[in-house]
């Protein structure tokens, strides 16, 4: 039978001039196995979503799932149709690689989900759009890195289930990083976290004003920080003292201490304690000059401290990180835009007399404040 059909084939073949296409009979057998390629539509099943495809788009990539005989094994013969539990927001853009023959990547959706479904299907990322794949390749270093990240400091702070005896240093760094480690862990970590607040709100509260009945006139405004220094002193030397204790623990206990005093949050903790003890040194008539309470600014840092008792702060911080670029060029776009429209109000009010805009920055301001809608801006236009 076989031979027949391949007979046939090649007095075709020869009417056409395809003989030396088909030269050997190897070639004859596999045209004649070979699964016609038809229009025949095809329903998919994703998740109870429902979609339909044509034989002649599946069968135009063979080595995918769908393309493949391997779909058999989902076909749901009661209701015609290929069952797959799966995600149907991510088939929408497998069905548009069917479709078009390019497959792009939602920036909305999770990128491991979505590589899971391409492997799922058996498409390869190589079939990413132009448009889609430098973003997709930053995204998958951004998650590698963050996994590995996670994944070092998870066996710095476990080194192994299998070993039954820590050393000192271990341990102490295992309960400042997990404070589910122990009763002792979880102490440390609350215990932190108050002295953080009590902190923030001490650092807020000595500037408030302070009325003592006196003529505002005659006297100058006093803050509660002034009335009650010594308090205030106490209670920031006893938060001081805890930070300290903390940052030169996490130090001793560090697997890697330059690679610790080189990290953001080290940096955050030296910052939180660093203004307190140069005013110690600082001699008393310099405690207010202009260097020295410019440093007492950075006492605000302590906040940041937070985000190593936060999970979703450090989520915000991976998030802002990732979304830096895009975050870049929206800001690049509204300097464009606020130079373009202060350039205009500067030129239209520059021969009015009794005009505010005196140049280009001025008028820049008063654009940003408008398009913010801020509304409180001392420029207004005449």
């Amino acid at each position: 039978m076989v031979s027949e059909i391949s007979w046939q084939l090649l007095k075709q073949a020869s009417i056409l001039g395809l003989a030396p296409v088909l030269s050997n009979e190897v070639d004859l057998i596999d045209l004649c196995t070979q699964t016609p390629i038809t229009d025949d539509k095809i329903i998919i099943n994703v998740s109870g979503v429902h979609f339909e495809l044509t034989e002649s788009l599946v069968q135009r990539y063979p080595s995918t799932l769908l393309g493949s005989t391997e779909r058999e094994y989902f076909y749901d013969s009661v209701n015609k149709e290929y069952f797959f539990d799966r995600d149907p927001e991510l088939f929408r853009y497998i069905l548009t690689y069917y479709q078009h023959g390019k497959l792009h990547f939602p920036r909305n959706m999770c990128i491991s989900a979505f590589e899971n479904e391409l492997k799922f299907f058996a498409i390869l990322s190589d079939n990413l759009s132009d448009c889609c794949y430098e973003n997709f390749i930053d995204h998958s270093k951004d998650i590698e890195q963050r996994l590995e990240d996670d994944k070092k400091s998870f066996a710095q702070s476990n080194k192994s289930l299998t070993v039954t005896k820590k050393t000192f240093r271990e341990k102490l760094w295992a309960m400042f990083e997990n404070p589910e480690e122990n009763s002792v862990a979880y102490m440390i970590y609350y215990t932190t976290g108050f002295f953080i607040i009590i902190s923030v709100l001490s650092n807020m509260a000595e500037t408030l004003p302070y009325n003592d009945g006196k003529l505002m006139d005659t006297h100058p405004i006093r803050t509660y920080g002034d009335k009650y220094s010594n308090i205030f002193f106490c209670i920031d030397t006893a938060c001081v003292l805890i930070f300290t204790i903390e940052y030169l623990c996490r130090l001793y206990a560090a697997p890697s201490r330059l690679k610790y005093v080189r990290s953001i949050m080290a940096i955050i903790d030296l910052t939180a304690v660093l203004p307190y003890y140069i005013s110690l040194v600082v001699p008393a008539g310099l405690q207010f000059s202009g260097s020295l309470v410019t440093l007492r600014v950075f006492r605000v840092f302590r906040i940041f401290k937070f985000s190593r008792h936060s999970q979703g702060l450090r989520i915000l911080g991976y998030t802002l990180k990732s979304c830096a670029e895009e975050l870049g060029f929206l800001l690049f776009s509204l300097t464009l835009v606020v130079i373009i429209f202060a350039t205009v109000i500067y030129y239209i009010e520059k021969f009015d007399e009794n005009s505010t805009f005196y140049s280009i920055p001025d008028a820049s301001w008063y654009t940003i404040v408008t398009m913010t809608t801020l509304g409180q801006c001392v420029l207004q236009m005449n």
